[in-house]
């Protein structure tokens, strides 16, 4: 079956122990949902550098990732549709849905 990257943009940081315990108990019980599915869950991801021939860009880039996960599905719409229940879109991130392709 395809693996998709689910890549996470954007989002909130919780401003408090109870905000962080909600936004988990959300996350988990999302992955939850997806069961077998979750191939990797991943995790969060600081701040990126983006390298060219140019040299390196040390601020994110215009749309910086947040975090990662991997899932398998039957396709690309499949995979779309995991996506559209994360909940990093009720806090104002989007969901970046790629297949990883196999070499």
């Amino acid at each position: 079956m395809p693996k998709y990257a689910f890549i996470y943009h954007g989002g909130k940081k919780p401003e408090s122990p109870e905000a962080m315990e909600k936004v988990m108990a959300a996350w988990t019980a999302w992955f939850a949902s997806m069961g077998p599915a979750v191939v990797d869950g991943g995790g969060p991801v600081g701040l990126s550098h983006t390298v060219t021939k140019a040299g390196v860009i040390e601020n994110g880039g215009a749309n910086p990732a947040s975090g990662w996960s991997v899932v398998s599905a039957e396709s690309q719409a499949a995979a779309t549709t995991l996506a559209k229940a994360c909940p990093i879109l009720d806090d104002g991130g989007s969901v970046e849905v790629a297949e990883v392709m196999a070499m």
